[in-house]
């Protein structure tokens, strides 16, 4: 009897083990992470009607990791700062007497302060099953008015500064373009354009 149970647990294991055999060679094989260099570009592009004016191109490089599981993808980072400091006089005003009289409204030049101006581009992207990339774009600009251009409100020889800023999603394949935003500048009636390329690198 106790022969014979003997027999039935080791066949029993047997078939376990078989079954895990079994299952073990139906799964199949995990596959290798996919890493994918990728190349972005940012065009920023102010037009004065149909006239574009200016056009500045700002390339970032990234590569994205596809680990062939959905659940586990990560987005990939690239950041840009690019940019200088403009030193501007900081006005006083003083009351000095000549003769015993005070004058007033007479300007007198302070301490001078310094203005961050520049472009920072914050980039996230992550890879779709269908080959396609999901782009987060964060664009961050600055710069100074010329001084041809008289900014209603401003001081003679005080330095106006304009800034824009923008945040968007979108999804692009390999080559596709995207424009990220448009916006009109309310002082100088410029129209600001962002356009994003994704390229794989090859």
């Amino acid at each position: 009897m106790r022969t014979q149970s003997l027999i039935v647990a080791l066949g029993f294991a047997a078939a376990v083990g078989s079954a895990a055999v079994v299952r073990a060679q139906d799964k199949p094989p995990a596959r290798e992470p996919v890493v994918t260099p990728l190349r972005i570009q940012v065009v920023i592009s102010r037009y004065q009607g149909e006239k574009r004016i200016s056009s500045l191109p700002y390339t970032l490089s990234l590569s994205v990791t596809d680990p062939g599981d959905p659940a586990r993808r990560t987005p990939s980072r690239s950041n840009l700062r690019m940019g200088t400091k403009i030193p501007v006089n900081m006005m006083t005003v003083t009351q000095p007497s000549v003769d015993g009289k005070p004058m007033t409204g007479v300007p007198m030049v302070g301490q001078i302060q310094y203005q961050d101006v520049g472009t920072n581009i914050d980039c996230t992207v992550w890879p779709h099953a269908d080959g396609r990339y999901g782009v987060d774009i964060t664009v961050d600009d600055s710069s100074v008015y010329p001084d041809e251009k008289d900014t209603p409100g401003a001081a003679k020889g005080s330095p106006s500064f304009r800034s824009f800023r923008a945040t968007d999603s979108m999804i692009l394949k390999d080559g596709g373009t995207g424009q990220f935003t448009t916006a009109t500048d309310k002082v100088t009636g410029e129209l600001v354009k962002v356009d994003v390329t994704l390229t794989v690198v090859k």
